[in-house]
């Protein structure tokens, strides 16, 4: 089994997956560690603004030292130069916003996971076409889980994680696995803006470790 294909075993796995930014880069860091110290083993970073590259290094150098089993991607990849920067500097996985074919490109030359955003059965269709094997549903709060649950018998090959919206509320995660999701993506309703704002590192850990524990109730 490649990197590749453990990677999309292991997103339904874990069944969750935090994203979040901060300028800051003690406070990316120690989100990290918190989210780590909770079970989390899959994380997204965020790109996002001038010092997200230079976080994201220091993210991987932590996580080369003391997480050994962590993955770490990299989101909101809008071109291949975004890509490229991000590959090279040791991400496990793209997630694009959109249907990037581009940014496509450059991760099937690097034999890398790349999950696009998707918000019709049109760009599904095409990210399927072009090899995607999960498509993040994005915005989810604006698609929701009768949307999934109306368009999956269309793609019994494709896995699908909604990201944007998706609470802790255990009915909502709740009606989006029976709709037919693999995953979750979780950003502000987990790591807050306002817990960002604390420093309230050991509040996200908590928070992390609560929702790993409603997913795992709600897949039974």
């Amino acid at each position: 089994m490649n990197k590749k294909e453990s990677i999309l075993k292991k997103i339904p796995e874990q069944a969750l997956l935090p994203l979040y930014f901060d300028k800051d880069e003690t406070v990316s860091l120690e989100v990290l560690k918190a989210l780590y110290k909770a079970g989390i083993r899959m994380v997204e970073y965020t790109n996002r603004g001038e010092a997200a590259l230079a976080n994201f290094k220091k993210m991987v150098a932590l996580r080369d030292s003391e997480m050994k089993d962590l993955l770490l991607g990299i989101g909101t990849i809008k071109n291949k130069e975004m890509a490229s920067t991000y590959i090279a500097a040791g991400a496990d996985f793209i997630i694009c916003p959109g249907l990037v074919e581009e940014v496509a490109e450059v991760a099937d030359q690097h034999e890398m996971l790349w999950i696009p955003g998707c918000m019709t059965p049109s760009e599904i269709i095409k990210a399927e076409n072009m090899g995607a094997k999960m498509i993040k549903l994005f915005p989810g709060d604006m698609l929701g889980p009768g949307f999934m649950g109306a368009i999956k018998s269309l793609f019994p090959n494709l896995m699908f994680m909604p990201t944007g919206g998706v609470s802790l509320d255990k009915d909502n995660i709740k009606a989006w696995f029976d709709a037919g999701v693999c995953a979750v993506g979780m950003g502000s309703k987990l790591v807050s803006k306002t817990l960002l704002q604390e420093k309230n590192y050991s509040k996200i850990q908590e928070t992390a470790v609560k929702a790993l524990a409603v997913v795992k109730e709600v897949k039974g």
